[in-house]
């Protein structure tokens, strides 16, 4: 069987996090472009050398504080596309890092923008998962660092969830842990049977 890659994305709060813990339980390595960010925003990570001329508030003893980041693109929109500009080819050089350790068995690569990057393209199969809007609105506001205007600048970078379920390829409802797993443990059985 040759690398399968699973491409596995959804909204904020949809339990994307939690679904990619799922799989490597269940023995599929996960690449999550969320973690490269943090790598290249972390010291020695790289990101902040590509940040300061651009972004010099948001760092904060030579890092990059997401935070700030958050705020000063709220402040500024205009700032996202030219911090993509600058950060999405260094996700994707450890994301080929990573898909370079397999060659063979399903590899997940978690991706909460994959439409509108549009990685779906390298992707063998795309999994969106999927709450209730009241669902992924309580998830979200209990996290400590979002608030509601957080929320709304996020979904409006965001392709709308429903737009994601009709390009996607599998579906999986997070409403609850159990009925997740279930889902998740059939999708594998069935992409080993279909594609050893």
């Amino acid at each position: 069987m040759s690398v399968f890659k699973l491409g596995l994305t959804g909204s904020i709060g949809t339990g994307k996090t939690t679904t990619a813990a799922l799989f490597a339980k269940h023995g599929c390595p996960v690449w999550s472009a969320d973690d490269a960010v943090h790598r290249l925003y972390a010291v020695g990570g790289g990101g902040a050398a590509l940040l300061a001329g651009l972004v010099p508030l948001a760092l904060k003893d030579g890092i990059v504080d997401r935070g700030l980041l958050k705020a000063t693109i709220a402040q500024d929109r205009s700032l996202l596309p030219k911090i993509e500009a600058l950060v999405h080819p260094l996700v994707a050089q450890d994301r080929a890092a990573f898909l370079a350790l397999y060659d063979s068995g399903i590899v997940v690569l978690d991706v909460p923008l994959l439409y509108e990057t549009k990685l779906q393209s390298m992707m063998d199969a795309v999994l969106v998962v999927t709450a209730p809007p009241d669902v992924q609105r309580q998830r979200v506001l209990t996290r400590a660092t979002m608030s509601a205007q957080d929320l709304e600048l996020i979904l409006s970078w965001q392709m709308p969830d429903q737009e994601k379920q009709k390009l996607a390829d599998y579906i999986i409802e997070t409403t609850t842990l159990e009925r997740a797993e279930a889902a998740v443990i059939k999708l594998i059985e069935s992409l080993r049977l279909h594609h050893a």
